[in-house]
């Protein structure tokens, strides 16, 4: 994860790799996403968005976009349309749940998908886009009360969900991070907005990284590159135990 300090932030956008996890074990869920904690009061709500690999969920391994949002971070929390929160646009072709396709193929060819959520500046709602097509398309939105409050903090994530004496999966192409986005999971083009729903790069913005389980998982430094943007790269092979 990299992750801002609390503060006044509105929302970001980034440029995600898909990876297909086919062996994952039906108790195990990995993915990447873009999430806010809001602080309220003395603790903080949750919302998030991207894909993610869940077979206790969805019965199968296919690669599905997801929303999720939680009141606290002890509560459980609320995937897709399992209740009330998330609100897909009308007509929408990418709604929470659906399988998304085609994953990277190691070696080959990097595919992705390019994702934002920000604040609406006139609604307070958190709206999210996708801008990986020819023009950007509204998937939809967080209600404003579920993210409240002035201090925030934003963060890019990839995770992987086992149990604890179990062989863990893969983190994204199952690799340790390089450079080469055919054999490396990716956040491309990250940028954040303000408070006027406009993106920028996090030229000024303070962040720092946190990684559990360097053993088993790791993520190298966020960097401008000329045709990448603010970038980082990340993953792991299976097999980590605790």
């Amino acid at each position: 994860m990299w992750h801002t300090e609390p503060g006044q932030f509105y929302g970001l956008r980034a440029e995600m790799s898909i990876w297909a996890s086919p062996n994952q074990e039906t108790s195990q869920e990995s993915g990447a996403f873009l999430h806010i904690y809001c602080q309220d009061g003395g603790h903080y709500k949750l919302i998030q968005v991207e894909f993610h690999i869940s077979p206790s969920l969805y019965n199968n391994r296919d690669i599905r976009f997801f929303t999720y949002w939680t009141k606290d971070l002890k509560s459980k929390g609320c995937y897709n349309s399992q209740c009330a929160g998330y609100v897909p646009a009308s007509g929408v072709e990418l709604v929470p749940g659906q399988a998304i396709a085609p994953p990277s193929v190691y070696g080959i060819q990097d595919h992705y998908i390019r994702l934002s959520i920000n604040k609406d500046p006139n609604s307070g709602d958190w709206v999210v886009h996708r801008h990986d097509l020819e023009k950007p398309s509204f998937l939809g939105h967080f209600p404003k009360e579920l993210c409240l409050g002035t201090k925030r903090i934003q963060a890019l994530t990839k995770f992987v969900n086992y149990l604890k004496n179990a062989h863990g999966p893969p983190m994204g192409s199952g690799h340790f991070p390089d450079y080469d986005e055919k054999k490396s999971t990716y956040f491309n083009h990250i940028k954040k907005y303000n408070s006027k729903g406009q993106a920028f790069d996090p030229f000024s913005t303070k962040v720092a990284k946190l990684v559990d389980r360097p053993d088993c998982y790791d993520a190298n430094d966020l960097f401008l590159e000329f045709k990448k943007g603010y970038t980082f790269n990340y993953g792991g092979p299976s097999g980590c135990i605790g």
